[in-house]
């Protein structure tokens, strides 16, 4: 049973994220060889002011 989690930083719509599990399930699918009631994805969305790349907070902007 693949179990995949993605972290990522808060603000996609919803759209956008049944997009992202039914693309991941269908490569799952597809590579792996499973079923679709087989795979779970979890999505942790987490707040800008909680992710640091480059020595800054994502909430400080650019």
């Amino acid at each position: 049973m693949p179990v995949v989690t993605i972290r990522m930083g808060a603000g996609r719509t919803m759209a956008q994220k049944k997009t992202l599990i039914v693309e991941i399930t269908k490569t799952l699918t597809t590579t792996l060889g499973v079923p679709p009631e087989m795979v779970t994805i979890f999505i942790e969305e987490l707040p800008k002011e909680h992710i640091g790349k480059a020595g800054k907070l994502l909430s400080e902007g650019s």
